[in-house]
């Protein structure tokens, strides 16, 4: 088997979500702020990441989250962060998001890279998009020794509300989903505590 570095990090700037309590539509894994994930696409994208991890000989209970809470974090973090590019006005190219495909960050490879977002390789240039975005964003403003700035970039980034279904909990980042005790017990694996920021 081969292994996996992953940590529950929100965004490539190693910017928190935070996660709002409110009414969710029937159907919806999360809202992100104007943008709804819908269950059936949650499902979809389970199903690809289930067959990636399988065909890179890579076991599930090296992730720090359930597959399903761990690919919908990593579509919640694409969201956001497109949301926050869109915001500050950055344009990514074709030719940078295929750049970053080619990013193996700290992994053995750049599909094992993706894999530690909760992303599906083969459906992965979204993802690659607002993460580039976002690094761009960061980069605009002085990179993240602009402390201003990147308080600024926070607030940002803070003001886009989440709301995940409550099947999934609340998010926190230092503990990943956690009950929100109206449908049991959420019980992130205990290895979730020691793994390591993936880079890139």
């Amino acid at each position: 088997m081969k292994s996996i570095r992953v940590a529950l990090a929100a965004a490539a700037a190693g910017i928190a979500l935070t996660a709002c309590s409110s009414p969710l539509q029937a159907g919806a894994a999360a809202v992100v702020g104007d943008e709804r994930i819908s269950a059936d696409q949650l499902n979809v994208k389970v199903q690809g990441f289930e067959a990636a991890l399988k065909q890179a000989k890579i076991d599930p209970s090296q992730l720090p989250l359930p597959i399903n809470q761990f690919v919908l974090l990593g579509m919640t973090n694409e969201a956001a962060a497109r949301q926050l590019a869109a915001k500050y006005q950055v344009q990514v190219s074709e030719a940078e998001v295929d750049a970053a495909l080619k990013d193996p960050g700290q992994q053995s490879s750049p599909e094992v890279n993706l894999l530690s977002k909760g992303v599906v390789p083969t459906d992965a240039r979204g993802y690659v998009r607002a993460e580039v975005g976002l690094k761009k964003v960061v980069d605009s403003l002085g990179g993240q020794q602009n402390q201003q700035a990147m308080a600024k970039l926070r607030a940002d980034y803070g003001s886009i509300k989440v709301v995940y279904s409550p099947r999934y909990g609340t998010f926190d980042p230092q503990q990943g989903f956690v009950d929100t005790g109206r449908f049991g017990k959420v019980e992130p694996p205990a290895q979730q505590q020691q793994q390591q920021q993936p880079q890139g």
